[in-house]
């Protein structure tokens, strides 16, 4: 169960006591994660809850999530809903995938609203590790007389806000690195040719993940060879995330489709600050009103086509581990990539990959497109160790998830 670290100025605060959890509570939890789960693609750079609060006899009352930053969070909706229903909260019970918030932000303090509406009992899966709440909620609902408890389906609520819990803990976006493959780990042909090498419900099912992220990655070498939107289609969404292009030498064609409406686009290069200027020309040209030499990115409206100056790396090369920095600064929680070999295995050799999204088509494509240049290593003790997580059939594909052995130690609480 995710808890503060010991070295944070609440850690002494008197941790809420461990208790039992009933058929009921498991059932009312896993309603709330699936209300968080709607938050995908709506509340970054806000973790996505969700809230569930029923009578004594379990009967539900009133439940909601996490709505666009600036908007109710989702204990705030769970009980509009109950009141605009007739229902009374004295005595109720919320369960909330994270800890109810504290602060006063863009939004009063939840943990005050709860106190105010008379609920007897809240159950949160995790605590918030955000430094302004950091168990300050659960003690102020336990100094009101509220009877709170933590740790219900923690690890499903963790999965949820991997992003949130990356950025805020590490200062860094969690990296998903997603790969469409042959069985025997082509990507493409020699030739190039790629599309399409997974089948329709692998390509639906890789939006979905797309929706899910802050911001989706990808290098020049994928935009002068595939010209990619890196949209959301195929799935509902209620906003495009960011797309990011790694670009040192600014080779981008301003007709690229990923540089048009809607979305912002952030490209991050070592070009100087002159040519810069002259390429964003262009983009405005071709696009309209959409290009600017920002500093900041944050609170972008129209949203814009920027140059990010990111020199560093190795050979001119962007500097990754500063730019994942700067998106984090931005905002950004996940991080989705679909990018080529070259920079998916520059991404792994700077230890930059936190999971790993596979789809395997049961195609055998013999000499191709490998899905990273990385390597070649002279010793098996050099290999990346993977824990696997969740296998799925998707369609005809199958849908690996995994992730270098350990990823979680050292920065989440709670993890070995």
């Amino acid at each position: 169960m995710p808890a503060m670290p010991e070295n944070h100025p609440h850690a002494d605060a008197p941790a809420p006591s461990p208790a039992p959890f009933s058929p009921q509570d498991q059932q009312a939890m896993a309603q709330a994660l699936a209300l968080a789960e709607q938050g995908f693609g709506l509340t970054e750079p806000n973790p996505r809850v969700g809230c569930v609060i029923v009578d004594a006899q379990g009967r539900l009352l009133g439940s909601g999530h996490t709505q666009q930053a600036g908007g109710p969070h989702a204990e705030v909706m769970a009980m509009r809903t109950a009141r605009a229903a007739g229902h009374s909260l004295i005595g109720a019970t919320a369960y909330v995938t994270l800890e109810p918030c504290a602060h006063h932000g863009r939004t009063p303090p939840c943990a005050d609203a709860l106190i105010e509406a008379g609920l007897k009992r809240v159950v949160a899966a995790i605590t918030d590790p955000f430094p302004l709440v950091a168990g300050q909620g659960l003690a102020r609902l336990a100094a009101a007389g509220i009877q709170v408890e933590q740790g219900l389906m923690a690890e499903a609520a963790t999965a949820i806000n991997i992003g949130f819990f990356s950025r805020v803990l590490r200062q860094r976006p969690w990296v998903r690195m997603k790969v469409a493959a042959s069985l025997d780990g082509r990507t493409a042909l020699m030739n190039g040719q790629s599309q399409w090498i997974t089948g329709a419900a692998a390509r639906a099912d890789g939006h979905a993940w797309r929706r899910r992220a802050s911001a989706v990655l990808t290098g020049i070498g994928t935009v002068l060879d595939d010209d990619p939107r890196l949209d959301v289609r195929h799935v509902p969404t209620p906003r495009q995330p960011m797309r990011v292009v790694v670009d040192a030498p600014l080779r981008t064609p301003v007709t690229a489709r990923l540089l048009a409406p809607p979305g912002e686009v952030l490209v991050y290069t070592s070009a100087d600050e002159t040519a810069q200027a002259a390429w964003l020309a262009e983009v405005q040209a071709a696009h309209g009103a959409r290009a600017a030499l920002g500093p900041d990115g944050t609170d972008v409206a129209p949203p814009l086509v920027q140059c990010v100056s990111m020199p560093g790396g190795p050979a001119g090369k962007v500097d990754l581990a500063a730019m994942l920095a700067d998106l984090a600064r931005r905002g950004v929680n996940e991080l989705h990539v679909e990018a080529g070999h070259r920079l998916n295995g520059s991404l792994l050799r700077e230890g930059l990959v936190d999971e790993f999204l596979v789809y395997l088509a049961p195609k055998l494509l013999g000499l191709g497109r490998e899905m990273w240049s990385w390597g070649p290593l002279e010793s098996l003790d050099q290999a990346i160790e993977l824990e696997w997580g969740d296998v799925q059939s998707v369609g005809g594909d199958l849908r690996l998830l995994a992730r270098p052995r350990g990823r979680l130690a050292g920065w989440l609480p709670g993890t070995p």
